[in-house]
């Protein structure tokens, strides 16, 4: 593997002016750096640029961690961050929780962002600085160099819930997502508000607490067949764990929707091959607007401001009149 020095030899220029050329300063001729670049690509040299960021205090890196590599959810949160990172030529590294912290000190990025509940607010607000910018999109931080760049859950889920009582359905279960997450809260909470001002009862055995994977809708399902006691509608926290409810459902006999109705959140591609009614949120958008704001604090905007988006009910099949 060729290195500095022999692009310096081949070349015939000092190992100091290549590295002038790599690092874009101004102090070489043209027709030097042109041969230089030559030079690089026929030898097929790359500078290290975590070495240099090392050297230099700067990356030109932008991190993204997630923690759920089983939800196709993602996938067009990526290819939003992606795009607008490649719009202001930075680099996208894709990171776990395990790697999260390494990555974040020692100059190794410029800024991160955050989509995994795993992730403490405490290690955020060490790490988050007037040079290392953060945003997170599952949670709401107190820190004005952490930026919040979340999903309005409560508004789409209380029209969608409304839309159910309209249609004349009375006997609800609720599959949640995991308890503490924010997503969840407002999720069952507009849930919660819109039984109660219909003086609709809601019993606390027609909740199930699943983890927004497709497993947890179906045990959780299973355990209402079980019981005896499946209601009208199934109202999930989101779409992987509907898509396992329908599943068990049908396992035992139930059809869906003329049985038993079914909606979802998130509106991801099987949630409308299987023609459920869900809440579809804006993924490839919310990753863009995240990476654009985090590269903007980067530059020097430092308007830390939360960002709410916007998300709507799609009505389908899933849920017929009463």
């Amino acid at each position: 593997m060729s290195g500095i020095k022999d692009v310096a030899e081949k070349s015939g220029v000092s190992i100091s002016t290549v590295s002038n050329v790599l690092n874009g300063k101004k102090n070489v001729g043209e027709r030097t750096r042109e041969r230089v670049l030559s030079i690089c690509q026929e030898l097929n040299y790359y500078p290290n640029s975590a070495g240099r960021a090392l050297k230099s205090g700067k990356s030109n890196v932008i991190l993204f961690n997630f923690g759920d590599f089983d939800r196709s959810f993602y996938l067009k949160i990526i290819q939003g961050i992606s795009d607008c990172v490649n719009d202001y030529e930075y680099d996208l590294a894709i990171i776990t929780e395990k790697s999260c912290e390494k990555f974040m000190r020692n100059n190794m990025s410029a800024g991160s962002i955050i989509l995994d509940e795993k992730i403490p607010d405490t290690l955020l607000e060490s790490v988050a600085n007037i040079k290392y910018p953060i945003v997170v999109m599952d949670r709401k931080i107190d820190n004005p160099h952490i930026k919040s760049v979340i999903i309005d859950n409560y508004t789409p889920m209380k029209k969608m819930v409304q839309g159910l009582v309209d249609k004349g359905y009375k006997k609800f279960a609720f599959i949640a997502g995991p308890e503490h997450t924010l997503d969840n809260i407002e999720r069952y909470k507009a849930f919660k508000d819109v039984l109660e001002i219909n003086n609709i009862v809601f019993s606390q055995n027609d909740y199930y607490a699943g983890n927004y994977r497709e497993k947890s809708g179906y045990l959780a399902a299973k355990i209402f067949i079980i019981s005896q006691d499946v209601p009208e509608v199934f109202v999930c926290a989101n779409d992987n764990m509907a898509i396992g409810a329908i599943k068990a459902l049908e396992e035992n006999g139930y059809r869906v929707p003329e049985d038993v109705a079914i909606t979802g959140f998130d509106n991801i591609q099987l949630a409308e091959a299987m023609d459920i009614t869900t809440v579809d949120i804006p993924k490839y958008e919310r990753g863009f607007i995240a990476a654009k704001y985090l590269i903007e604090y980067i530059k020097g905007k430092t308007n830390v401001d939360d960002i709410s988006i916007e998300a709507k009910v799609v009505w389908r099949n899933s849920t017929p009149n009463k």
